[in-house]
C-alpha cells in the first residue's frame, strides 16, 4: 500500500501515554512494583523498554507466554485501582502539545484519541494534565476492539467511527506496538522520541517516522 505523505491529513491519530501525556515512567515505575511483588523483578526503565504501548492484559499475557509468569486474574484490576494514587500529585502534557493541537484546529483537521488504556484512565490522566478538553469526545480505547496493538484494530475503529480511510490518517505514536500497528492499519505514523528511554532505532525501523518536538508536527503533515 502507498502512502502518499505530500498530501495533508484528513484526521490526526494521537496515542495517549507519552504523547499527549507525560504518564510513562511514573506508571511504569508502579507496575514493576506489581509485577515484581508477583515474583517477577524488573525495573520501571525494563518495565518502559518492553511493554509500552501494550493494554495490561497483553503485558499479562506476553510474561506468560514468554517467561511463564502468570501475573493472575488481579493484575489489571490491581494496577488500574491504584493508578489515582500513581497520578495524583498530578500529570504534565508533553511539551507543546497543545500548540500543535491548536494548528490542527485552525487547519480544520480532526483529531482523536487511540489509546490501550482504558476510558477511565484516559479521563484520568488527560484531566490532571489539563488537556481533557479537547479530546473528550474522541477518545478511542483498545478495550473497544478484539485485538490491541501491535494489531491494527484500534486504529482501524477509530478512523471508521470518525469517518475517514486508513489512507487519509497520521498517528502519532512513541511506542513499537503502536507504530507496528499504524503500519498494518496503513496509516502514516510519526514516531515521537521525546522520551530518553525511546528506542528510536526500533520505531524508525518498524515504519514510525522519527521526530522529538511537537512544535515541529504542523510542519511534517503539510500545514
Amino acid at each position: 500500500m502507498v502512502i502518499n505523505i505530500s498530501e495533508r491529513p484528513s484526521l490526526v491519530i494521537f496515542d495517549c501515554d507519552g504523547v499527549l501525556v507525560d504518564t510513562e515512567r511514573m506508571a511504569n515505575a508502579f507496575m514493576a512494583r506489581v509485577i515484581s511483588q508477583k515474583g517477577y523483578s524488573i525495573t520501571g526503565p525494563q518495565c518502559q523498554k518492553r511493554f509500552v504501548g501494550l493494554s495490561l492484559p497483553s503485558v499479562r499475557a506476553k510474561l506468560l507466554a514468554e517467561d511463564g509468569i502468570d501475573l493472575g486474574d488481579d493484575f489489571a484490576s490491581t494496577v488500574y485501582d491504584q493508578l489515582p494514587n500513581v497520578f495524583s500529585k498530578g500529570v504534565d502534557p508533553i511539551p507543546f502539545v497543545e500548540t500543535a493541537v491548536e494548528a490542527l484546529r485552525t487547519a480544520h483537521i480532526p483529531w482523536c484519541v487511540a489509546s490501550s488504556g482504558k476510558h477511565e484512565k484516559m479521563h484520568m490522566t488527560l484531566g490532571s494534565s489539563g488537556l481533557l478538553p479537547l479530546f473528550r469526545d474522541v477518545l478511542f480505547s483498545g478495550y473497544e476492539v478484539e485485538r490491541g496493538k501491535p494489531h491494527p484494530d484500534l486504529f482501524l475503529h477509530a478512523a471508521n467511527k470518525m469517518g475517514h480511510t486508513p489512507q487519509s490518517c497520521v498517528v502519532i505514536e512513541d511506542s513499537l506496538y503502536g507504530v507496528q500497528a499504524a503500519v498494518s492499519a496503513g496509516m502514516r505514523v510519526l514516531a515521537y522520541c521525546g522520551d530518553e528511554a525511546s528506542d528510536q532505532d526500533k520505531l524508525k525501523n518498524a515504519g514510525g517516522e522519527i521526530f522529538d518536538d511537537m512544535r515541529t508536527l504542523p510542519a511534517l503533515i503539510g500545514l
